[in-house]
């Protein structure tokens, strides 16, 4: 990233921000889907899907539940000799069905990734910028408030939109059978149906961008106070990213854990027709997994999120800064006579 030494350049139009957003969000997905390729792998390995079973598949930006279905002897994926681990995975799954399947879950991925990432990203820095005109722009509340907002919206809006595209995703659906389906479901359950799973989403989430965006606000600003630059490097930013998102991968991973169970338990409630129990608090779910596993239970897969977390949160950060540099320089030649 370009270091900006000047401090009156002009800062990114909404659009500029949208657009910095969206790159930010194709980038991470190309780099970070693969290595969600291979987690799934190896989670399907120590999990085998025999009778057609579902898993949560993220691109550390969003997450979506994707199924494996065994019809006879058929496979979802031609199945090579058992794993040994990250590396050997790589190695075997290029091997046995070539580099493209690395990433075979880019498309879904992308689906939801631009949408939540530009409303995300765009309403962060719009809210940023609105509490400084307000408390000043050194208030360290500003980055917990921004982020917690701009994610709650994100999720909000977005909810029906996940639940719509894991219908057409999994369902074949037309675009008609879709709207009857959805429609349906609406007439029976009512218009908050379209919002199940947001209460446990926001959980995780909202906590994760309060925690991230302080962290991150606060060792962006130590870096650049380091080096003497006004505006982040793309290191300082990637370094930022990586550290902030680790951080708040670790404390909300319960709330992760809880928010995979009840993913998985609500695909196969209505696609595998396998009866759901009645619904639970957050609460309640983690003391029931904390009764069957103990506390280390609520922290299961930590090494796995950290791997994807922390790559994702800081190649999208340093791009998205790095886009909102671009157009700031650009805005400025652009005055220029």
């Amino acid at each position: 990233m370009a270091e900006m030494s000047e401090s009156h350049l002009d800062k990114p139009t909404i659009i500029h921000q949208a657009m910095a957003s969206c790159c930010g969000a194709i980038i991470t997905s190309l780099f970070v889907t693969p290595l969600d390729v291979i987690k799934t792998r190896l989670q399907a390995q120590t999990n085998p899907f025999s009778k057609g079973r579902c898993f949560v598949y993220s691109s550390g930006l969003v997450d979506h539940v994707c199924v494996c279905e065994n019809k006879g002897s058929k496979a979802c994926y031609n199945k090579p000799a058992p794993f040994k681990g990250m590396l050997d995975a790589f190695v075997k799954i290029v091997q046995t069905e070539g580099i493209k399947s690395l990433w075979s879950g880019l498309l879904p991925t992308l689906l939801m990734a631009l949408p939540t990432t530009v409303i995300y990203f765009t309403c962060y820095d719009q809210l940023s910028e609105a509490l400084k005109s307000r408390l000043g722009k050194d208030n360290e509340h500003i980055p917990v408030l921004a982020g917690s907002l701009s994610r709650f919206g994100s999720v909000t809006v977005l909810s029906p939109l996940e639940l719509i595209k894991t219908k057409m995703q999994y369902g074949n659906l037309s675009y008609n059978q879709l709207y009857l389906c959805v429609s349906s479901k609406v007439a029976v359950d009512g218009w908050l149906s379209l919002w199940r799973g947001w209460a446990s989403t926001v959980l995780r989430d909202v906590p994760f961008s309060a925690i991230y965006w302080y962290n991150y606000e606060r060792f962006k600003k130590m870096m650049c106070e380091e080096v003497a630059v006004h505006e982040p490097t793309f290191l300082i930013a990637f370094a930022s990213g990586a550290a902030s998102g680790s951080i708040a991968a670790v404390i909300t991973l319960p709330f992760d854990v809880v928010k995979t169970h009840r993913q998985t338990q609500l695909w196969e409630s209505e696609n595998l027709k396998i009866p759901q129990r009645a619904g639970t608090s957050t609460w309640a779910a983690m003391r029931k997994i904390v009764a069957k596993n103990g506390i280390t239970g609520l922290f299961a897969g930590l090494a796995p999120r950290l791997f994807k977390v922390a790559p994702a949160c800081a190649i999208m950060i340093s791009t998205y800064e790095y886009g909102k540099s671009f157009f700031s320089h650009l805005n400025e030649n652009m005055k220029r006579p």
